[in-house]
């Protein structure tokens, strides 16, 4: 069994330390959760397992053999290439055998009597046999396909970051290393996609270490959480649900420690103050613990909670009121004839498929982008808060807390209560000595933290929050979606994330793409199901009625002909039951897909077999066709 070990690493980053003394084992079946609030040292830790970076001190014990494929926040891969190309162009093992093998290929190609070059191409074949590498375009497709990569010859600087994220992850999937390490693996792919890497890693036989503050995915996935707080990492066994049971115990346990030591501080503080002298063995003693323990009290550390108490203004009975909207770009319809009305207190999720527009419909609503026709109108009194994918461009020589100065010196909380910038920023988990750090300092993560801050403080009464669940931590996440709770205006939220939008939308619209958009009243995951029932209901369709329905009947051949020869008479009479048995292969297929999308592999192999069936349905159902235009009524 693989393992990899790190024993006692230490980083620090300026006046932080990021994790001290960690220790770890990863064993070949673990599906861990790194977690911790923003600029609490996760990437940083991952860099340094990967090899990326060193720590400042510790050691990290590996075989010689272990594979680690690492997938960053943001992927290096060439604009230039195409998707293909920047896939194959990976530094790893595989990648390097498969470009040595085709650079061999060419070799002896062009110089086929050279013995060396023979000798060269033969090794290289066997080596290509040895790591089973010849399905790996093949398979490097099939998953390209699930995570909605169709177009492989597109460059990838015309690609779009979500885009390129989906294409990075493909290029570590492929690898198949015996650990992953997956930061924020989830950010930017839709639904179906995010359930296809789910069962993709459940089925995984190496080891996986995810970043991610999607609660649901990391309760179907993990079986080990890590938590990053403090410099500390903290060890739970279990997924998500398990991780906050064990943790409010661990803390509860640690808090009853601490009232016991500041118990036990008085008591002592009191003995030394009536003249404590060390005048035997036993007093000295007394005197040395006592003076460890003055330096142990209050020392106990918790992450607490973002507070968000801000108030918004006013807002009227007319919020957003959508008129026969259309919009395009090139040939891809974003909205078609849509109509929308948007009341006060509304809380609405938009999700559906990548592309399809989401974005697009929030800066309509925002103003920054214009409808080709048809009327949007927003209400007198609507002040639109828009917390958008991209934090707006701030000056990296700025400080944080001019940052929030230049919207105000003071805001007023909910309450009516006046509260300072600095105390704000302190609630949002920026303690003092942040206040005067140069913004390029903060990790992304904190950009985004304070990015929200800076919204929050202009007091909005119409909220549009697009993908807000991709850079913010699980704390400030949960201290949102309280404040989402007691908001006094509309909520407007495009995410894929279940859990956070079965926490805000009771509204949903479905963006399915070339500007159909479905509205649904109740929870995400009640459409998820909904949405899988319908789905499983329509698979259970005759093949032969499938294809009669899809495809225009074709028009029987211009002969003089009246009826069926005796051949191909016998023919008809077998076409049902030829259609029935590959309607039945279909489905069989089809299932074991299912139950397989974790082995690309085998996925690929399912797949070449499923198009020959399709293939085979079309063709019967073409030939039934046309022989039943001459069968006797």
């Amino acid at each position: 069994m693989q393992t990899l070990r790190a024993d006692n690493l230490t980083s620090i980053y300026g006046e932080k330390t990021l994790f001290k003394n960690v220790s770890v084992i990863v064993n070949e079946n673990d599906r861990i959760g790194l977690i911790g609030v923003n600029g609490s040292g996760k990437t940083s830790f991952l860099n340094v397992l990967a090899g990326l970076t060193s720590a400042d001190s510790g050691e990290i014990i590996k075989p010689n053999d272990y594979t680690i494929g690492y997938l960053k926040q943001k992927p290096d891969l060439d604009p230039d290439k195409t998707i293909m190309d920047a896939v194959f162009a990976g530094d790893q093992r595989i990648f390097a055998t498969i470009r040595r093998y085709e650079m061999a290929l060419q070799q002896f190609s062009d110089h086929p009597e050279d013995s060396k070059s023979a000798d060269q191409f033969t090794k290289m074949q066997g080596i290509m046999d040895q790591q089973d590498l010849w399905d790996a375009d093949s398979q490097v497709k099939t998953i390209l396909t699930q995570l909605k990569i169709n177009d492989w010859q597109q460059k990838i600087g015309t690609l779009s970051g979500g885009q390129q994220k989906r294409v990075g992850l493909a290029q570590v999937l492929i690898q198949h290393p015996d650990l992953l390490l997956l930061d924020e693996p989830t950010n930017q792919l839709d639904i179906s996609s995010i359930e296809w890497l789910q069962t993709f890693l459940n089925g995984y036989k190496g080891a996986v270490i995810v970043i991610t503050h999607d609660r649901y995915f990391l309760d179907q996935v993990t079986n080990h959480i890590w938590e990053l707080s403090f410099g500390t990492l903290y060890h739970y066994d279990g997924n998500y649900q398990d991780f906050l049971q064990q943790k409010a115990e661990r803390e509860e346990l640690a808090t009853e420690a601490e009232r016991k030591r500041q118990a036990l501080y008085k008591k002592e503080l009191a003995w030394m103050r009536h003249g404590a002298k060390a005048r035997s063995t036993k007093q000295r003693g007394r005197i040395n613990r006592f003076n460890q323990l003055k330096t142990q009290v209050g020392n106990l550390q918790t992450e607490g909670n973002v507070e968000i108490n801000l108030g918004s203004t006013r807002l009227g009975k007319d919020v957003i009121n959508v008129k026969d909207a259309n919009l395009a770009f090139g040939k891809r319809q974003i909205l078609k004839d849509f109509n929308w009305l948007v009341q006060p207190g509304d809380r609405i999720g938009i999700s559906g498929e990548n592309g399809a527009g989401k974005t697009t419909l929030l800066n309509v609503i925002s103003g920054t982008q214009k409808l080709d026709s048809g009327v949007i109108k927003i209400g007198e009194t609507v002040k639109i808060g828009y917390y958008t994918q991209q934090t707006e461009p701030i000056d990296d020589s700025k400080r944080v807390i001019n940052y929030l100065t230049d919207v105000a010196d003071t805001v007023r909380t909910a309450s009516g209560e006046k509260i300072s910038v600095t105390n704000l920023l302190e609630q949002f988990l920026f303690p003092r000595f942040m206040h005067g750090t140069l913004i390029r300092k903060l990790s992304g993560g904190e950009k985004r933290r304070l990015y929200l801050l800076k919204i929050l403080m202009q007091q909005p009464n119409v909220l549009l929050l697009d993908e807000p669940t991709n850079d913010l931590d699980i704390n400030t996440l949960e201290v949102l979606e309280d404040y989402l709770d007691d908001f006094d205006g509309t909520v407007i939220t495009v995410s894929h994330d279940r859990y956070f939008l079965n926490r805000v939308a009771d509204q949903l619209l479905i963006f399915k793409g070339n500007g159909d958009i479905q509205p649904y009243t109740g929870l995400f995951t009640d459409y998820l199901a909904a949405s899988e029932k319908q789905a499983k209901s329509q698979n259970k369709q005759p093949a032969k009625a499938k294809s009669q329905s899809d495809e225009k009947p074709k028009q029987p051949a211009k002969k003089e002909k009246t009826k069926l020869t005796y051949a191909e008479q016998l023919e008809f009479n077998h076409l049902d039951d030829d259609l029935d048995k590959l309607d039945a292969q279909q489905k069989d297929l089809e299932k074991q897909m299912a139950k397989n999308g974790d082995n690309y592999v085998k996925l690929a192999k399912l797949q070449k077999k499923l198009n020959e069936v399709q293939k085979q349905v079309d063709e019967k159902t073409k030939r039934w066709e046309y022989l039943s235009s001459f069968v006797d009524e």
